[in-house]
């Protein structure tokens, strides 16, 4: 009886080994198969390496003179610059023509990149300045209603002071069109009668007055004190574009005083 038992558990056991054997040899042939190297041994060039296929030695070839790369070509500098013979220019480029739906597009633009910093109307309050950023560029300050065209692009384009790029949200069409409406915000606030062409002229702060506005309505904007500088002493210490001094004494945009009717 024991030999008997004893066969089966060496049968048993045989039969175990052999399947491990089986087993062990089909992983064998994978890894085998894994191992080709087909695709591994291309025939290609590694960036930057020598090779002897090329008289001069290098595996990368010289580009075509003149080759630009696609959606590069960037022909007209100014366009994309703002900027001629290295200094901001003023008007347009050629590419885009003044028209009423430029500057709608420019409003529409600035309503959604540039009012959390500048306000609506374009005087450097506005929501997230209110909030304790640093106070933004005011528009309607000579320094920048005398500033040409080209300067409001080329901030726009590579960030100025505290102020980033604009470069990757908006192209730089829009950006064409943005500068153009900030003319008209700047037109907006320092209009005169003899702009209006003869229409009725009245004051602000009457017509806040009818339409039943809270007091102060037509005032002129001031920075309000929850604006801070981020500096220890809240002090201005000669941030590009900004006048030098406290929060209580930050740029406020002129008043408007009357509106045409």
């Amino acid at each position: 009886m024991q030999t008997v038992e004893m066969k089966r558990v060496e049968s048993k056991q045989m039969r175990v080994m052999r399947t491990a054997t089986a087993m062990g040899a089909m992983a064998a042939m994978l890894v085998l198969a894994g191992c080709r190297q087909d695709m591994h041994n291309q025939p290609k060039f590694v960036p930057q390496r020598g090779t002897t296929f090329f008289a001069d030695g290098r595996s990368a070839r010289p580009q075509v003179e003149n080759t630009v790369a696609r959606n590069q070509l960037h022909e007209d500098q100014y366009f994309y610059t703002g900027l001629k013979d290295g200094k901001e220019g003023d008007g347009l480029p050629a590419e885009l023509t003044l028209t009423t739906e430029l500057i709608e597009r420019g409003q529409e633009r600035y309503n959604i990149y540039c009012t959390p910093c500048h306000s609506r109307v374009g005087n450097g309050v506005g929501m997230i300045v209110q909030r304790g950023y640093r106070p933004a560029g005011n528009f309607h300050e000579d320094r920048l209603r005398n500033a040409p065209l080209g300067h409001f692009f080329n901030v726009m384009t590579n960030g100025y002071g505290a102020m980033p790029d604009y470069a990757a949200q908006v192209t730089p069409a829009d950006r064409w069109a943005i500068a153009v409406y900030i003319r008209a915000l700047q037109l907006s606030q320092d209009a005169k009668a003899s702009d209006v062409a003869g229409a009725q002229v009245k004051d602000l702060h009457q017509i806040a007055h009818d339409e039943g506005m809270q007091p102060g309505f037509a005032d002129p904007w001031v920075l309000p004190a929850t604006a801070i500088y981020g500096t220890p002493d809240n002090q201005d210490h000669g941030i590009p574009g900004q006048p030098t001094g406290t929060t209580t004494t930050a740029p406020t945009a002129a008043p408007a005083a009357s509106v045409a009717k």
